[in-house]
């Protein structure tokens, strides 16, 4: 069976086995990309809790809490074979200056969308949210379990040629989530904020080492 067709759910309060069977469509150790660990939403600290703990698009989280749009970096892609629409992505959005400040990993089911939406999603020009978004579904974000993660020698390899900035060794948090489009169950979700050191595209914004 192909690795993109819908797998044997976990309990949708599993966030830690959601976020691994994400994690196994691009990395075949889950021991190398990191470490997670549920959390309870009162046990992450600003501003991780203000940027994960909704039931909204994280580009829209994000842009807010940046105040500016962020754009989309896709790292890797799996696509079904020709008589299946199952499609999955990872992704890094970016600051406008070039700098990660999230790392996804997302599964959809094109069929649910419309044929001009499932193409614009394949050029990967637009973070998914802001495309759903403007095409004027009606989208329900739900079962988001927060997720703490020591990440690993994967996530130096993806980082380490382009993001520098970021220190690939400090804990950072993320969550899992799906969404419903139109009723349906279309997208799983792995979004993890990226653990910054600072800089100028970080100005008055605080990441306090877990």
């Amino acid at each position: 069976m192909s690795p993109l067709l819908p797998f044997s759910q976990p309990s949708d309060h599993d966030g830690v086995a959601r976020a691994m069977a994400l994690v196994k469509l691009f990395c075949e150790s889950v021991e190398s990309f990191g470490q997670f660990c549920a959390v309870e939403s009162a046990n992450v600290p600003p501003p991780w809790r203000q940027l994960l703990d909704h039931e909204s698009h994280m580009t829209v989280a994000m842009e807010k809490f940046y105040k500016t749009t962020v754009g989309l970096q896709v790292v890797a892609e799996l696509k079904s074979a020709a008589d299946c629409d199952w499609y999955a992505r990872e992704i890094f959005l970016l600051h406008p200056d070039g700098a990660a400040i999230q790392y996804g990993i997302v599964r959809i089911d094109l069929s649910q969308v419309n044929t001009a939406t499932a193409q614009a999603i394949l050029r990967g020009h637009l973070p998914l949210g802001r495309i759903l978004i403007e095409a004027g579904f009606l989208l329900q974000v739900q079962h988001v379990r927060l997720l703490e993660l020591l990440p690993s020698v994967y996530w130096k390899g993806l980082f380490s040629a382009t993001h520098t900035h970021l220190q690939t060794q400090a804990r950072t948090f993320g969550r899992v989530a799906s969404i419903r489009v139109a009723g349906k169950q279309a997208v799983e979700l792995l979004e993890i904020v990226a653990p910054p050191t600072g800089g100028p595209w970080l100005v008055g914004r605080e990441f306090p080492q877990p």
